[in-house]
C-alpha cells in the first residue's frame, strides 16, 4: 500500500499522552505540512500558534474545559498545542483552517507523534479572556477565530479504530 494512503487509514486520535516534549525537528515538520495544506485561493489565510508553555496549556484547558461545564483536560496531558485559527474576513476561512487541521494531524503520525483534534477554539476565543490572549500573540482578536486545537505528543496508548460505517461512499 501506498505510504500516504497507510498514514490516512492508520492515523488515530490520542486521548493519552507522555510527557515528552516533541523534538523541534519534528515538530517543524509537522507545522510545515501545515503551510502547505490547500487554501481558498491560495490565501493560506489560517494562523497557526504552537504553544508549549505548561502554563498556557493549562490556562487553555481550563478555558476549553468550561466550556463543558467540566474540570477535565481536554488536552489529555499533551505537552504540545497548535491552535489554528481562522481569518474572519475570508469566506473560506474555516475551511481552510480545517484543512491546515487535517494535514497537521496526518504528518504528526507519519512522524510518529500523536494528535487530536480538540474542538472549542470557537468559544474560547470568543472570550474577553480568549480575545486578550490573541491580542497578546499579536492576533486582532476581531479578525479571527478559533477554529481548533491540534494536540500533539508521543501516544501514552493506542488508539482505537471505529469499524468503516456502511453506505459511507454513495456512486451516482
Amino acid at each position: 500500500m501506498n505510504e500516504t494512503l497507510r498514514t490516512l487509514e492508520t492515523r488515530r486520535s490520542i486521548r493519552a499522552y507522555k510527557e515528552d516534549q516533541v523534538p523541534d525537528e519534528i515538530l517543524d515538520q509537522i507545522l510545515e505540512a501545515g503551510t502547505y495544506a490547500p487554501t481558498g485561493m491560495g490565501r493560506q489565510s489560517p494562523v497557526m500558534v504552537v504553544v508549549q508553555e505548561r502554563e498556557m496549556i493549562g490556562k487553555l484547558s481550563k478555558m476549553n474545559a468550561a466550556v463543558m461545564n467540566t474540570d477535565s483536560d481536554p488536552f489529555y496531558g499533551a505537552p504540545t498545542l497548535v491552535v489554528v485559527l481562522a481569518d474572519k474576513t475570508i469566506h473560506t476561512g474555516v475551511e481552510d483552517g480545517s484543512l491546515v487541521m487535517g494535514n497537521l494531524m496526518n504528518a504528526a503520525s507519519s512522524l510518529g507523534i500523536g494528535s487530536c483534534w480538540v474542538h472549542r477554539a470557537r468559544e474560547v476565543f470568543e472570550t474577553e479572556e480568549g480575545k486578550k490572549i490573541l491580542a497578546g500573540w499579536g492576533l486582532d482578536p476581531e479578525q479571527y477565530i478559533g477554529v481548533g486545537n491540534c494536540i500533539l505528543g508521543y501516544a501514552d496508548q493506542e488508539g482505537k479504530a471505529k469499524p468503516r460505517k456502511e453506505n459511507y461512499i454513495i456512486r451516482v
